[in-house]
């Protein structure tokens, strides 16, 4: 496909989608276990084939990725999983941790340190923008862009490296109901290409947002984006949020369920990197993407679902990851801005 074909293609996607979905929410209703199936299953085999978009090689062993990795996950509140594809092969978490490390310190701190420290704005500029930082001396960021990420992880309460990690593992283990580890060599072919994040933390330590260390929260900032993770990982720490954070299946409760609503608006202006907008006038679903081919999405109170699919758009998401959660959010009536009341539905 040529990159005229490939920009035509997704310029399609993005107007046609919301036309998509405004029919599912009137014609479309899941009724059971079956139609999530259904939709899953669909959407695996409408987009196995697909081929778009190329792995990440900004950090070489993500280019080493197989591009034709493909799994789909969704997890109910109810802790039901439907799956398609390759589910089992694990990819590195990379930015979708930064929701995770966010829940941490909300759960710790509380929505104030978040948003006195670092923001919760889109920067309007690129995920790794140094220009930001200068502009608002570190301000008006968000927990999802590498300089509000880093200073996010070096807020979590430790004494040491070790303890800080500790509360970071634990967290993703919590969200996603086992215990998680990290890929060296990612964790190793990052920290020796991440000059620029060492940069991001330098620059935000001098402008105070980063309090002390920030050579040691860039490291634990790197390590925690090398965490490797499966679509079902990802589908349930998504469904754990759906689930007003607690894990629908161990039961446990990483975040209070007050600290949710935080996470998932953050989520939707700011989880696709300079394609938010779109994706959200698009879906309506909060959504985190990471470079490593995962993304995922939440439907508050119906669904987590993920897909894992290295091969990436300009913008840095996963091509076949928003494509199939699009679909299957439409089938099954998803969008949290479609709902409409019964009275309403009643008259059709």
């Amino acid at each position: 496909m040529s990159p005229l074909q490939r920009k035509t293609s997704e310029v399609l996607w993005f107007v046609l989608a919301p036309a998509l979905l405004t029919l599912a929410s009137q014609y479309a209703v899941a009724q059971g276990p079956a139609d999530y199936d259904r939709a899953v299953k669909a959407a695996y085999e409408k987009f196995k084939n697909l081929d778009e978009g190329k792995n990440a090689d900004y950090i070489p062993a993500l280019a080493k990725v197989d591009p034709h990795l493909f799994g789909i996950a969704l997890v109910t509140p109810d802790g039901k999983v439907y799956t398609a594809g390759d589910v089992t092969s694990e990819v590195s978490i990379q930015s979708v941790s930064k929701v995770f490390t966010m829940a941490r310190v909300l759960q710790q701190s509380g929505e104030k340190a978040i948003e006195d420290n670092i923001g919760v704005d889109a920067t309007g500029q690129v995920f790794n923008s140094i220009n930001a930082i200068e502009q608002f001396k570190g301000k008006e960021m968000n927990p999802f862009v590498n300089p509000g990420a880093i200073t996010t992880t070096s807020m979590i309460d430790g004494a040491t490296p070790d303890s800080v990690w500790h509360s970071i593992i634990n967290t993703l283990d919590d969200f996603a109901g086992r215990t998680l580890t990290v890929n060296q060599d990612v964790y190793k072919s990052e920290s020796e290409t991440n000059q620029r994040n060492q940069a991001i933390s330098m620059l935000m330590f001098a402008y105070e947002r980063i309090k002390a260390n920030p050579l040691q929260a860039t490291d634990l900032y790197t390590r925690q984006c090398s965490v490797n993770v499966n679509a079902r990982d990802l589908a349930m720490m998504a469904a754990t949020l759906a689930n007003g954070g607690r894990n629908p299946v161990t039961g446990r409760q990483p975040i209070d369920s007050r600290h949710v609503a935080p996470i998932l608006a953050v989520m939707a202006t700011a989880g696709l990197y300079d394609d938010s907008g779109k994706w959200l006038y698009a879906t309506g679903l909060p959504a985190k993407s990471g470079v490593g081919g995962a993304l995922i999405a939440v439907s508050p109170g119906k669904f987590g679902i993920a897909v894992v699919s290295p091969p990436l758009d300009a913008a840095g998401n996963s091509v076949r990851g928003q494509r199939a959660i699009a679909d299957i959010s439409a089938a099954l009536g998803g969008n949290p801005y479609s709902q409409l009341p019964a009275s309403a539905t009643a008259k059709r």
